[in-house]
């Protein structure tokens, strides 16, 4: 009886151990804040991945910043954005001002992959509006998602699959600044470049 406990207690750490690792493997860290390049150009201020072989413009009067506690992940707001403050950096909901940010998924997903993963993070976030949309950026198929959350307020998020990554953009406003924000929004998205 001794001899069959210890068995089912060795199987029990294995599946638990192999688990922890193949976890720990999905979540590997696989970009970061410095695969980022803010610059000045003539036409205006240009955000660079090249690793993930990106370029974007910065809204006109916008400012961008590298998030420095995410992998790869960059966020732009406009002078009069307020929010709320979490880990150093303004987030949603916010109450006034638009901000937009973007950043990457090193791993090769489909939209239904896509799909459930937002639902996974949304399921904690008192989602009260949740709708998917296959919509075109730049010749490009994309996702669109647009949701309203109790917690972090209304937004929409873009998903643009290409071989083994995942571009993303999201969009949030403060509630007098929806239609500004979402056109700004999609001018923004008119000037991203995937190579």
């Amino acid at each position: 009886m001794k001899k069959k406990i210890i068995i089912i207690i060795s199987i029990v750490l294995i599946l638990v151990a192999g688990g922890g690792f193949f976890w720990w493997q999905r979540r590997e860290i696989k970009g970061n804040p410095e695969d980022y390049t803010i610059k000045e150009t003539p036409e205006g201020k240009i955000v660079e991945n090249k690793r993930a072989g990106l370029t974007v413009k910065v809204p006109e009067g916008w400012e961008a910043k590298k998030i420095e506690f995410l992998e790869g992940a960059i966020e732009f707001d406009t002078k009069d954005a307020e929010g709320t403050w979490r880990n150093g950096i303004m987030s949603a909901p916010f109450k006034k001002g638009c901000a937009i940010g973007g950043g990457m998924i090193y791993k090769k997903m489909s939209f239904d992959e896509i799909k459930k993963e937002i639902k996974d993070i949304h399921f904690g976030l008192g989602i009260k509006s949740d709708e998917f949309e296959e919509i075109e950026i730049n010749n490009r198929k994309a996702l669109k998602n647009s949701f309203d959350s109790t917690r972090i307020g209304p937004g929409i998020s873009i998903y643009i699959p290409d071989k083994n990554k995942v571009y993303n953009f999201a969009v949030y406003w403060g509630p007098q600044d929806k239609d500004r924000c979402i056109q700004e929004f999609n001018n923004f998205l008119e000037t991203v470049s995937i190579e």
